[in-house]
């Protein structure tokens, strides 16, 4: 017990005297889970709302793959992903392969079901009537849209902010895309794994710390933009 409160008093020493390397760390987590965010949804808004507003055959399988895929492993994308990045790959040439923009693809992969089917579902929930009123006062396809990203702007808000949750907390992807190269792809989570099993266990607990903090932080902001979506 003594062992563990003096690794915690050496824990907050860190995050207090604002250790540059483990805020490093940190700052590259936020920023790698905000682009990956950024592009998934671009991506997942838009087509949650289209598969909302539309019927046309295969919705109801492409619904159950999206439910599926939100539980999809990490290790799976980022063992597929690393099939196209190797240098043997299709995409080998890019040379992406343990970079930033390897995590950030990845990421993006795996939280895309996620904003994908939270939108329809934010989608779905809205006043029927909205529709047939932008209809009668003649309003264009992208007018329409626009009125429902107006109207739907908390609980797509909240979708995001779970999609962001899902990523800075992800590790599979970050390992095995971005080879935790220390002051360039190394993020909280691989951090984490690999200063405990040098037996640094004071700076893995600070940075776990300081990713919970993170996930309390994304946890109040989901809560906040449900109420509001209610």
């Amino acid at each position: 017990m003594d062992y563990f409160i003096e690794t915690l008093a050496a824990a907050l020493r860190l995050i207090i005297s604002a250790d540059r390397e483990i805020y490093a760390i940190v700052w590259t987590s936020i920023w790698i889970a905000v682009a990956s965010v950024g592009i998934a949804s671009l991506l997942g808004i838009p087509l949650g709302l289209l598969v909302a507003f539309r019927e046309f055959p295969g919705k109801r399988l492409l619904l159950q793959g999206l439910n599926t895929l939100m539980a999809l492993p990490t290790v799976v994308v980022g063992l597929v992903l690393y099939g196209f990045f190797t240098r043997h790959g299709p995409l080998g040439n890019w040379g992406i392969l343990y970079t930033p923009l390897a995590i950030v693809s990845g990421q993006a992969v795996l939280i895309l079901p996620i904003l994908w089917n939270m939108s329809i579902t934010a989608a779905a929930g809205a006043d029927p009537r909205l529709g047939l009123t932008c209809q009668s006062l003649g309003a264009s396809g992208l007018q329409q849209g626009l009125i429902f990203l107006s109207e739907l702007r908390f609980a797509l808000m909240a979708a995001v902010v779970a999609g962001f949750g899902r990523a800075i907390g992800e590790v599979g992807i970050a390992m095995m895309l971005g080879g935790n190269i220390e002051g360039f792809t190394r993020t909280m989570t691989t951090a984490i794994a690999l200063e405990t099993s040098k037996g640094e266990f004071e700076f893995g607990l600070a940075l776990g710390l300081l990713l919970l903090l993170v996930a309390f932080i994304v946890n109040l902001l989901l809560q906040y933009f449900q109420r509001l979506a209610r």
